[in-house]
């Protein structure tokens, strides 16, 4: 990527040029110390002065008020603040009228910011205080005050909390008052300028030691650069967070976020746009290119004919690609499209900020999208893709901790839909999207994750956790047999990709990784996982088996055993529980195939993969009460077990005699004041308990029998 560069032979403005402020990506607000504010059209080349300043105003910053604040706010959001030399700051609207002038500080105004909701303003000045405003120009408070001046100020992404200058010395202060303050040494000179992302929570620094830094929120530096020939004099990071830019004397560079120039790639088709082009994607064998003004959807079978359709907002900020569409998102709204340029929704919810949203929050599959929440960082909103409606009963999924990383598998049908996510722990969970009856459970994969992807073809899922690489063969093994989990699992040291690594893709069996100072590392796994995922779906279980046996490697027969059991195939999964050695499974799965009712092999299945609920709920549903009692009372879960029996008015005396048989064997006594209250005066019988147990597998049997019998008679002419 490079900068596009366009110098005017006659300049608009007489004297130096302060500040400037982007309204769209096409139209750009700049005043000067000759008092003028003009206005700027790249796509006609026009300019316009919308104001004439009085001669006392010198301007130093410039900021608009933000966007996509909702329909309410829009009469403000087309005005900005001005800090100028005078001590004052100015509310000026887009059309150039001076709304509202105020007394700030006492010397020049440096630096004025809105906070990202629009709801206060920050102003620094030369007097060393950092004051804060109400939006109509009230003042608040007075922050902090120091003996030096404040060059520059920026808010934290929740509007909570303000980084500012000091001497050579970054300070992040809340608002709270009280609250801890984060202090540390920046550079070896003055710090000019700071710039904090809302997107990637990044700081940008820029000094006259000639060096711009890069750091995370907690002041740990993540990019030091080269001294410059000149003091850095302005950073600025694009919404996205993907780039940022860097000014120095005669000097004007554009940055990726890890700090590293951008070069161009040899190409071998050239595709040219009328207008400048903003994003790009390509994936899932599209090109999807936003320009200023359209979108183009080109097919890698063909570059001659694209796609082009107009967008609504030239500012597109994401573009998001699943196999079936794409996603876009602008300043105001996200937009999914077909790729034959078709649009199909425009998911929505209260609150909703486009303007911070990246590929870390927002995610997409051919059926579902989820976005996290920017007001509570720990719910996940979840919407069906084809109607942007919000998924299910319109239940968002929330999490107890702030969730940092989103991301939905791509394959499988809607209901086996299932989200990764990383929370503010780093802990690396996983949960279904579709969740009928009761909430689904989230569980976790992992600790330490710092990035995750899926894969594009089959749901397999990697991450970077500590100093270790991960794949996850088939993460749905913490439903079906968490004890295997370990076993589908692979694994390699990480070490080599420095600190900070990021996932950028992983398609088919190539996972591509960028480091922290920007090359991109490439890891191949193994092909047959894949292959093994592609077989089960399409229920090509002797194939499955026959993979395995060549590969000979226990990770696939450990995914195999999970695929098998979720998939309801207790044949191969007993080949498969076998082939890794899992004695103990092999024989429940043997004494599950002997169950006398198919609801009783579900029921068992059910329990096999922990579900005890469910599988209970199975088997009242065909009325099968004593099974359902059973197994309540083979794992010792004897309220339960005891309650059944009550309710149904069957089986007391069973449940009691198996109580006090595990009483005897522990050598213990009976406390428990509902067991006492039915075993007074009740003998008890172990014939009689034998004979009635005997009777109720009889007279299931019969009901399977007797089932089977009707379906193959309706089955003939």
């Amino acid at each position: 990527m490079r900068l596009k560069i366009t110098l005017l032979k006659e300049p608009k403005h007489q004297e130096l040029v302060s500040c400037v402020g982007w309204t769209t990506a096409e139209e750009l607000y700049s005043c000067s110390d000759d008092h003028q504010i003009v206005k700027w059209n790249l796509l006609t080349s026009e300019t316009t002065q919308i104001v004439k300043l009085p001669d006392d105003i010198y301007p130093i910053d410039f900021h608009w008020f933000p966007k996509s604040l909702g329909v309410k706010k829009q009469t403000q959001a087309e005005s900005f603040v001005l800090t100028s030399s005078d001590g004052k700051f100015h509310l000026i609207s887009k059309l150039g009228r001076v709304e509202k002038s105020i007394e700030a500080h006492c010397g020049a105004v440096l630096a004025g910011r809105w906070n990202y909701e629009g709801t206060a303003l920050v102003t620094v000045g030369e007097d060393g205080q950092i004051k804060i405003w109400s939006k109509t120009g009230m003042l608040r408070s007075t922050l902090a005050q120091q003996g030096t001046p404040v060059y520059s100020v920026a808010w934290g992404p929740d509007s909570e909390k303000v980084l500012y200058t000091a001497g050579k010395q970054l300070i992040i202060k809340p608002l709270q008052p009280n609250a801890k303050v984060l202090q540390w040494k920046a550079h070896d000179g003055i710090i000019l300028k700071v710039d904090w992302n809302s997107v990637n929570d990044l700081i940008l620094s820029a000094g006259e030691d000639c060096k711009y830094k890069v750091w995370d929120s907690y002041g740990r530096p993540l990019y030091n650069s080269q001294p410059h020939e000149h003091p850095i004099t302005s950073v600025a990071w694009a919404p996205d967070g993907e780039l940022f830019a860097v000014g120095s004397f005669h000097t004007l560079r554009l940055c990726d976020k890890t700090g590293v120039r951008n070069v161009l790639n040899d190409a071998v088709d050239l595709l040219e746009f009328r207008d400048r082009v903003i994003k790009a994607s390509l994936n899932y064998a599209h090109l999807v290119v936003s320009t200023s003004l359209q979108c183009y959807v080109f097919s890698t079978k063909n570059w001659n004919t694209p796609i082009i359709f107009d967008l609504k907002e030239g500012t597109v900020s994401l573009i998001l690609q699943a196999e079936r569409h794409f996603l876009l998102v602008d300043g105001s709204s996200i937009y999914l499209y077909s790729y034959e340029g078709r649009f199909i929704s425009s998911p929505k919810f209260p609150g909703m900020r486009t303007d911070i949203l990246n590929a870390q929050t927002v995610s997409l599959s051919n059926d579902t999208i989820a976005i996290r929440d920017k007001a509570d960082e720990k719910i996940i909103f979840l919407f069906e893709a084809s109607t942007g409606k919000p998924l299910g009963d319109g239940k968002f999924l929330s999490h107890k901790n702030e969730i940092l990383e989103i991301a939905l598998d791509q394959k499988g049908l809607t209901n086996d839909r299932k989200i990764a996510f990383i929370d503010k722990n780093r802990d690396l969970c996983i949960t279904s999207v579709k969740r009928f009856g009761k909430e689904e459970q989230i569980i976790k994969l992992g600790t330490m994750v710092h990035t995750l992807a899926w894969n594009d073809t089959c749901n397999i899922l990697c991450g970077l956790q500590d100093t270790r690489f991960i794949v996850w063969y088939y993460p749905n093994t913490v439903y079906v047999d968490r004890d295997i989990l370990p076993k589908t699992l692979y694994e390699r040291d990480a070490s080599e990709f420095s600190k900070n690594p990021h996932i950028v893709s992983f398609v088919g069996n190539q996972v591509t990784i960028r480091r922290a100072d920007g090359s991109l590392v490439h890891i191949s796994i193994s092909p047959y996982p894949a292959i093994l995922h592609e077989y089960v779906s399409s229920s090509k279980w002797e194939d499955a088996v026959r993979l395995c046996r060549f590969v000979k490697e226990q990770t696939m027969w450990a995914c195999l055993a999970a695929m098998a059991v979720a998939n309801r195939d207790m044949t191969t999964a007993e080949i498969a529980y076998a082939a890794i050695g899992e004695i103990d499974k092999v024989q429940y799965i043997n004494s599950i195939k002997s169950l006398p009712s198919k609801e009783s092999k579900m029921a068992h299945i059910l329990l096999f993969s922990g579900n005890i609920q469910e599988a209970e709920i199975v088997l009242l549903q065909a009325g099968l009460v004593y099974q359902a009692i059973q197994i309540n009372i083979n794992l010792y879960n004897w309220e339960r077990a005891l309650e059944l029996a009550v309710k149904y008015k069957t089986h007391v005396d069973t449940v009691l005699a198996y109580r006090q048989k595990f009483l005897e064997t522990f050598g213990k006594q009976e406390t428990n004041k509902r067991y006492l209250h039915y075993a007074e005066g009740l003998q008890i019988d172990w014939e009689k308990i034998k004979a009635k147990i005997e009777m109720e597998i009889t007279k299931e049997r019969e009901q399977s029998l007797s089932s089977q019998s009707s379906k193959s008679m309706g089955l003939k002419p």
